[in-house]
């Protein structure tokens, strides 16, 4: 099928080791995570026959060192299979499945792993938000599309000094906070993600 095709014809041109291996640095940086691993989904559902439903896309752009290594899962079937698992994975529960079997088949995660993991746990979150869209920004996180009344956006502006709501473009923009007051670093990988998952249930899912 085309899909396949594409797929296939992706990994001809970069080199499995490039898309999946250490040489990613994690963010599978020229393709985007979400969208090779939606594109490799659909390949491997038209490549089995199977119907492929449209999905809302959601994207998520953060400096996080996310892959599965070869080192972790050496087959490259298998690892697209498990990108395509996690990243079709909706709930809480649907992730820990997937966790539970790479845990079983292949042992105690690495970091890299653990990391793919809480992009998935996010990405289920920001799905049950209504978000479609979490990216960097220079020094800012920015989540959309959001709706907020007003008791919302002054909880907003309350536990995170600095944040701005932008209702014409239901857009949320927070700066990212650093690893310390003076001389810190700005968060990245589990820090960050468990950071904006705590935004998105202070902001937008928790009852005010």
């Amino acid at each position: 099928g085309a899909g396949m095709q594409v797929a296939m014809k992706d990994l001809e041109i970069r080199g499995a080791g490039n898309l999946l291996g250490g040489e990613q640095s994690g963010q599978i940086a020229d393709v985007g995570f979400d969208l090779y691993v939606r594109l490799v989904g659909e390949a491997l559902s038209e490549y089995k026959g199977e119907k492929v439903e449209a999905e809302t896309e959601l994207t998520v752009q953060l400096p996080v060192d996310a892959h599965l290594p070869p080192t972790y899962v050496a087959e490259e079937r298998l690892r697209l299979e498990a990108y395509r698992r996690l990243a079709g994975a909706r709930t809480d529960e649907s992730v820990a499945e997937v966790v539970a079997e790479l845990a079983d088949r292949y042992g105690r995660p690495p970091a890299e792993v653990e990391n793919l993991v809480a992009i998935s746990r996010l990405r289920a979150l920001a799905g049950t938000a209504g978000l479609t869209d979490i990216t960097q920004a220079g020094t800012r996180i920015r989540l959309q599309p959001a709706e907020l009344p007003d008791s919302r956006a002054v909880r907003l502006s309350r536990l995170y000094p600095g944040a701005q709501y932008k209702a014409a473009t239901r857009q949320i923009t927070v700066p990212i906070p650093a690893t310390k007051k003076i001389g810190g670093q700005p968060l990245r990988d589990v820090a960050l993600i468990e950071w904006v998952g705590g935004l998105i249930r202070s902001v937008l899912l928790d009852d005010v």
